[in-house]
């Protein structure tokens, strides 16, 4: 399997203009890719992350060792083929694996960004992106993928810049965050600007890090990724020892797993760049610029073939948000195949073995190249 990575600095007379009003000057994306670009670069695809992931889609995760998080999907003989596609995934701008963050330097201060880095959105993060698929000389990309966060950059890809991709796949997403997503993130966030090393977003100039919140943060954030009936298959009420301690050690199976996940995130991840991409899909709403109407944001995606998929038992991004954008892609006139999956795994399905799952991304793949005339 031919794999690429690297990282593309624009220079500062090409900055990342912001939804805010501000820009990013000499800005750099980390980006990773597998197969080769065909003679005439029509077998692109772009693979959009989710929050907590980065751009090691397959392959081998340099800092945990781990296969990459959607392996179960790009590789050789599966859906996305590095023989048949050029797979390009890219660490989103405000993230902490290579591109443009906030605990990157300020080339006006030589120092930290900290909390001087601007407040970003998920169309910032497509635009840049925009960026990178423009300078590596690919006009347009055969897909764009995505799910959870990574589904709310395909639909603003598609709102934005329609021209240039000829399918999109959502999967475990929705056309805006919800009151209670939003609130699951500010107990994140508070969780972590309360840790004292959080020194008001300075820790990384202090030589600190805010472990304790940012580990809080993702326990918290965790439990929205599963389910009731996962949660009670995999843990159930099991004990870790014989007995209770009668005291507020992980007695449970389920404590203890949620310290793991809290405790290894702080390995991979930075405080400041949670902080960062949760506000974003705070205040991701794609209705909002034209009026409250989903279906106007893309009146102009007609000719983009679309793939929705959702799960039962997911209920961060929750099926009704998925038949929502369905809908409204209709109304727009586009093209669109919708499928709600059985499954008990929760949020985190997309990235499990999920066989209706996968088959139903291979066969929109295979009918979406033979509409392309792709080999």
């Amino acid at each position: 399997m031919v794999e690429d990575s690297g990282t593309w600095r624009f220079p500062a007379s090409a900055p990342l203009r912001l939804d805010s009003g501000g820009e990013i000057a000499g800005l750099e994306i980390a980006w990773r890719s597998f197969g080769t670009l065909n003679a005439d670069r029509s077998n692109a695809v772009l693979i959009c992350h989710a929050l907590t992931l980065d751009q090691h889609v397959a392959g081998t995760h340099p800092v945990s060792g781990k296969p990459g998080w959607w392996s179960l999907l790009v590789g050789p003989g599966k859906p996305l083929d590095p023989d048949r596609h050029f797979i390009l995934c890219a660490n989103v701008i405000g993230g902490c694996m290579g591109s443009t963050g906030p605990a990157s330097i300020n080339p006006a201060t030589g120092q930290p960004y900290g909390l001087s880095f601007p407040v970003i959105t998920i169309a910032d993060m497509v635009r840049a992106q925009a960026m990178l698929v423009e300078a590596m000389g690919i006009e347009t990309l055969f897909a764009v993928v995505g799910g959870s966060m990574g589904g709310m950059q395909v639909l603003q890809w598609a709102a934005d810049y329609p021209e240039r991709l000829f399918a999109a796949v959502c999967v475990a997403s929705a056309a805006r965050h919800s009151a209670q997503n939003i609130a699951f993130h500010e107990v994140g966030r508070q969780a972590i600007m309360a840790d004292p090393d959080w020194r008001g977003g300075d820790y990384v100039r202090a030589g600190v890090r805010p472990d304790k919140g940012l580990a809080v943060a993702r326990m918290a954030a965790h439990i929205t990724y599963l389910s009731e009936g996962a949660l009670q298959r995999k843990f159930g009420r099991e004990l870790r020892r014989d007995g209770l301690s009668w005291g507020f050690d992980a007695d449970f199976q389920v404590e203890s797993y949620l310290r793991y996940q809290g405790a290894s995130f702080v390995d991979r991840f930075d405080a400041n760049s949670y902080l960062y991409i949760t506000r974003a899909m705070d205040y991701f709403d794609m209705a909002a610029p034209h009026g409250g109407v989903l279906a106007e944001a893309f009146r102009k995606a007609r000719d983009v073939r679309f793939c929705v998929l959702s799960f039962t038992s997911d209920w961060l991004y929750p099926t009704p948000e998925s038949r929502d954008i369905v809908r409204a892609l209709n109304a727009a006139g586009a093209r669109a195949s919708f499928m709600e999956i059985e499954s008990d795994k929760g949020h985190d399905a997309f990235l499990l073995d999920e066989p209706v799952m996968l088959s139903a991304l291979r066969g929109f793949f295979e009918a979406a190249a033979a509409a392309r005339g792709l080999k």
